[in-house]
């Protein structure tokens, strides 16, 4: 009786083990491409990424009444400069703070109004939590963009992703938009 039970102890222990490997080898799949996202922007219309390839792409999450919201100004730059071969994504959050209290059409013209602003808007999301916006979690989760996992500390993390649709690196809030840290990427 003993080994009986043993046995089926060990053949439980067997099958959890395998659901579990199982269960890895699926959460580790990248779900979506980046290419394939289709996403609202904050004049409600849909964008499809496909429309994006073979260009760079650079994904910030914005707010209106950040310490940082200036780099608005230095975002534009580089779509002006690099328009040709970048596409510059601004994400609204208020995560931080409390600092994006604007919804759509007052954070476009802010934007546009203080900082001459031209470049993508998305509709507004979060940057945290299960509701994340689904741009940032493709960004931000191993399993969604099959490279790394990280984490938005603040209002104005960069996230470069590539011609090919491939997450190249991210930089922190503070790095400047027109650092070389992100211009090099640009300039080859």
């Amino acid at each position: 009786m003993n080994k009986q039970v043993g046995l089926a102890f060990l053949l439980l222990v067997l099958i959890a083990w395998l659901s579990l490997v199982s269960l890895n080898a699926t959460t580790s799949v990248k779900m979506k491409d980046f290419h394939s996202l289709q996403l609202t922007t904050l004049e409600g219309q849909t964008i499809d990424f496909s429309s994006f390839k073979g260009k760079k792409v650079l994904v910030v999450n914005t707010a209106s009444a950040c310490g940082l919201t200036p780099q608005l100004e230095a975002l534009e730059q580089l779509h002006q400069k690099y328009g040709d071969k970048l596409v510059v994504i601004g994400v609204p959050t208020n995560d931080f703070g409390g600092q994006e209290p604007l919804e759509g059409e007052a954070i476009k013209s802010f934007c546009e109004r203080n900082y001459g602003v031209s470049f993508l808007m998305l509709d507004k999301g979060n940057a945290r939590g299960s509701d994340k916006h689904e741009l940032l979690r493709w960004l931000t989760e191993r399993r969604y963009n099959g490279k790394r996992s990280s984490r938005i500390w603040w209002n104005f993390q960069k996230y470069l992703i590539d011609e090919q649709g491939e997450l190249v690196d991210y930089f922190l809030p503070i790095t400047d938009p027109m650092s070389s840290r992100i211009t090099r990427h640009l300039e080859n």
